[in-house]
């Protein structure tokens, strides 16, 4: 009877243990995704933002074409990726067709003061850096998260019960990781 009991109470603990790496497990893949939400609720306001901001400057800046045209075909891609590994460089990109842009503005004085554009510029650069703070945060989960399914003895419930591991949300070159400056000063 004794064995019996043994093997019982090592058997209980066990599957308590599973339950509870488990659902520690489930938690912070929950809060992956909530921070990667953040981050898509950001990167939507800034997409909405820029259709905007184009034709605010397309009065003043009908010789560039070719930038505006290159700020919308980023921003197309940029609505298209999904997940980090394609939002990082589509949102490079698009990152780099905004800096662009904002070059281009420094050579139309009416247009740094047109009290539309300088709300538009603001807004951008409000999005900007609520989507940097946003990018913290979600990759602060997704490390957290990543720990936990490396690590023993998480990692013996991980991989059977189909844990894997996340992507950071990453900018590769330095110049993309700059936030647009948007100061007209």
């Amino acid at each position: 009877m004794a064995p019996v009991l043994l093997l019982l109470g090592v058997l209980v603990v066990l599957v308590l243990w599973f339950v509870s790496i488990y659902n520690g497990l489930v938690q912070l893949r929950n809060y992956v995704d909530n921070a990667w939400a953040q981050i898509d609720v950001q990167l939507k306001r800034r997409h909405d933002l820029i259709p905007n901001l184009i034709e605010t400057v397309k009065g003043y800046m009908a010789h560039e074409r070719g930038t505006l045209e290159a700020i919308t075909k980023a921003r197309t891609d940029a609505m298209k990726a999904h997940g980090p590994a394609e939002a990082g460089p589509a949102e490079s990109q698009l990152s780099g067709a905004l800096r662009g842009l904002m070059v281009n503005v420094e050579r139309y004085p009416d247009l740094k003061a047109s009290q539309n554009f300088l709300a538009l510029q603001e807004e951008l650069s409000s999005t900007e850096n609520k989507i940097s703070f946003a990018r913290q945060a979600y990759n602060d989960s997704v490390t957290r998260y990543n720990n936990k399914i490396q690590t023993i003895p998480s990692n013996l419930v991980a991989g059977p019960a189909g844990f894997s591991k996340r992507d950071l949300f990453e900018l590769k070159d330095e110049a993309e990781r700059a936030v647009p400056k948007v100061s007209f000063a």
